[in-house]
């Protein structure tokens, strides 16, 4: 299976920084000022001993929400950071972001050094941090103030404080508990007006019931919160989707009951997008001229989403309150730019032209991110929901999820340039979203579509000889995310660039392999299958033990996943769904014939299942094998199940059959 490339990764925001000088306000460094009470407190905590293997521990994190009568928070962070090991240094640090529409009132450190010492960081030990991605697909004003720490060496403590104005339209708290890092003490408070209400609700964490220090005003406290170590853990879910966490609300879906809060912030997304897919005049001449002659459902929807992908840009333009509010859809149709929100917007306002009611569904990439108990709009991600008309029951639309109502949606990715409309890019798959439409607003489990969807069917013709040299030809077909990989490799690389590539991928099966010539025939239509054709040379294949050759049936591919011997606490987490299919076949040497066979592997664990046998055929060694992945996650219970699974196609992999020579 295809999980190799990892491009897709150029098509999402990425997240980089920079310097840049900009003058200190008055009040923001706090020159010469003294160590706080709460910091030399907290410097006194001893390290506990769960926290020896790690590089840093946090003593000391508490934020305080205060919030004013419009609904607008000003936080206040108080941390303290001990560097336990050398390399804690370098993560060892406090910062606080900030966009146009918000403001950091002061930001002070301290750094109590082993031996006792004091030190406050200077107006130069801060920074202003940017974006400095590079690659053009970015346009951001949020920025990030860091401080360099003085003295940040072993054993110190660094105290940091600030406060921040946050962004008005901001009326929800992330409270993110859990980190790589082990904390010794955090804690979240709540100040709201006088008649204000809230919700809070919980990620992978029990619920902590909050103390009220005084009417409307709320502090929940965690002590000894383990870091998250994930080092070396196979096939699990993100950092993300396994850290705790809470999500405070008091605005709009400060409301009882999951349900509510999720319809609750729907309609808030509702708003906030409110008149932005309005078609103007263009678009819907552009879209009329599109779906001309289209003869369903389907065609409609194809000729629409598939003009979105071919001709607009990815480009992300964000200020302010633009990092959640998309630009109006005439804007992006004449611009042809814009980010995932802004070709959702864009999809949904031609869909209208043409008649048919869409949606927006912001997501996460990383599945389990979003929590369908944990109501939020943190997420990194915005998609699209396609309402498909009673008494449409087309088999080209797999990406489908029925709502609370009965009413049918096609979910479908117009970020994804790719991946035709049906289907649904792998990291989608099995996680939730917020099907943000108004009253009828709830979350939604995300599609895990057929292994039909997806996978590879590849074919081998080889001709063996005495000396053991390999030589022949692949023919391979991609299909679904799969293909969408390959399309998207293609599209960010050069011919010297695939050549080094498949080289050194195909040399991973074939030491020694000489890639004689390869070449891509990508369909035009995105629901088609993209080819692959190579020939290869290999010396040294079949390996001489006397009269006898051994010889490896299964000449290339590799669909192990990483996989170890140590208890399972963590989830399993497979890329993808999908069906991948081998038949090779063997022209054996003058004078050889087949002695020995592997035995035939047969494995059925439900999530997956693989089937593979070898036989002979005359002078043709025949190989076949079947591998189906059905589900994108499996519990931790049945890690045995997987490592079985793993084990016979890892032995089946490299399993060789015996030539005898007559």
């Amino acid at each position: 299976m295809l999980s190799l490339f990892g491009l897709r990764s150029l098509l999402a925001g990425l997240a980089v920084v920079t310097c840049a000088a900009t003058p200190a306000a008055a009040g923001w460094f706090g020159k010469d000022a003294p160590v706080p009470q709460w910091g030399q407190d907290a410097a006194k905590t001893p390290t506990p001993a769960y926290a020896h293997d790690s590089a840093t521990v946090v003593l000391y994190d508490e934020y305080v929400e205060t919030i004013d009568a419009q609904g607008r928070a000003t936080e206040r962070e108080r941390e303290a950071i001990r560097i336990l090991k050398p390399q804690g240094r370098d993560n060892a640090g406090c910062h606080v972001s900030y966009d146009v529409d918000e403001k950091i009132n002061y930001f002070r450190e301290w750094t109590l050094t082993a031996d006792g010492k004091v030190f406050q960081a200077k107006d130069t030990d801060f920074a202003e941090m940017g974006d400095q991605s590079g690659i053009p697909v970015e346009l951001f004003t949020e920025k990030t103030r860091v401080v360099q720490p003085p003295a940040a060496d072993v054993g110190a403590t660094l105290i940091c404080e600030s406060e921040e104005l946050m962004a008005p339209y901001m009326q929800e708290k992330a409270w993110f508990i859990q980190g790589a890092e082990p904390a010794v003490y955090e804690a979240l408070e709540l100040d709201l007006p006088e008649g204000r209400t809230y919700a809070a609700d919980w990620h992978n964490q029990e619920p902590v019931k909050p103390v009220e220090l005084a009417p409307s005003h709320w502090r929940w406290e965690i002590k000894d919160e383990h870091g998250l170590a994930l080092r070396d853990i196979p096939s699990r879910p993100s950092a993300a989707a396994l850290e705790a966490r809470m999500t405070v609300q008091w605005g709009q879906a400060a409301v009882d009951g999951i349900d509510s809060q999720w319809r609750a912030l729907g309609q808030w997304t509702t708003t906030l997008e409110a008149g932005r897919p309005d078609p103007s005049p263009e678009i819907t001449a552009e879209t009329q001229q599109l779906i001309a002659g289209a003869a369903d459902f389907y065609a409609k929807a194809a000729a629409i989403t598939a003009y979105i992908q071919k001709n607009v840009r990815y480009f992300i333009v964000e200020r302010g309150i633009g990092g959640l509010q998309a630009h109006p859809a005439a804007e992006i149709f004449r611009n042809r730019y814009g980010d995932c929100k802004d070709k959702t917007t864009l999809l949904i306002s031609m869909l209208e032209a043409a008649g048919i009611k869409a949606y927006y569904v912001p997501v996460d990439d990383r599945r389990g991110v979003v929590d369908p108990k944990d109501p939020a709009i943190y997420g990194d991600h915005m998609i699209t929901a396609i309402e498909i008309p009673p008494g449409v029951n087309d088999p080209r639309l797999q990406a489908v999820v029925t709502a609370s109502d009965g009413k049918r949606y096609l979910i479908f990715d117009p970020t994804d340039e790719r991946t035709p409309v049906g289907n649904l890019p792998s990291e989608l798959q099995g996680g939730y979203g917020l099907l943000a439409a108004g009253a009828d607003s709830q979350v939604i489990a995300l599609p895990v579509l057929d292994p039909a969807a997806n996978g590879t069917t590849r074919a081998g013709r080889f001709t063996l000889d005495a000396d053991g040299t390999l030589s022949g030809s692949v023919d391979a077909s991609h299909m679904g995310p799969e293909g969408a990989d390959y399309r998207l490799f293609l599209k960010y690389t050069d011919e010297k660039e695939r050549r080094d590539f498949w080289e050194t991928h195909v040399a991973q099966d074939l030491p020694g392999v000489t890639l004689d010539s390869f070449q891509f025939v990508q369909a035009e239509a995105l629901d088609k299958p993209i080819e692959f054709h190579y020939k290869v040379t290999a010396h040294g294949y079949a390996h001489t033990a006397g009269p006898l050759l051994l010889v490896r049936p299964r000449v290339v591919g590799d669909d192990q996943l990483p996989c170890d011997d140590k208890p399972r606490k963590l989830p399993i987490e497979l890329d993808s769904t999908g069906r991948w299919q081998d038949s090779f076949d063997i022209a054996l040497p003058g004078g050889y014939v087949v002695d020995e066979l592997p035995d035939p592997v047969d494995v059925d664990a439900g999530f997956a299942s693989y089937h593979s046998k070898a036989t002979a055929n005359g002078n043709v060694l025949h190989y076949q094998r079947v591998y189906e992945v059905r589900k994108v996650e499996i519990p931790a219970s049945e890690w045995a199940a997987f490592r079985k699974l793993e084990g016979a196609i890892g032995e089946d992999e490299q399993a060789a059959a015996v030539l005898r020579k007559q």
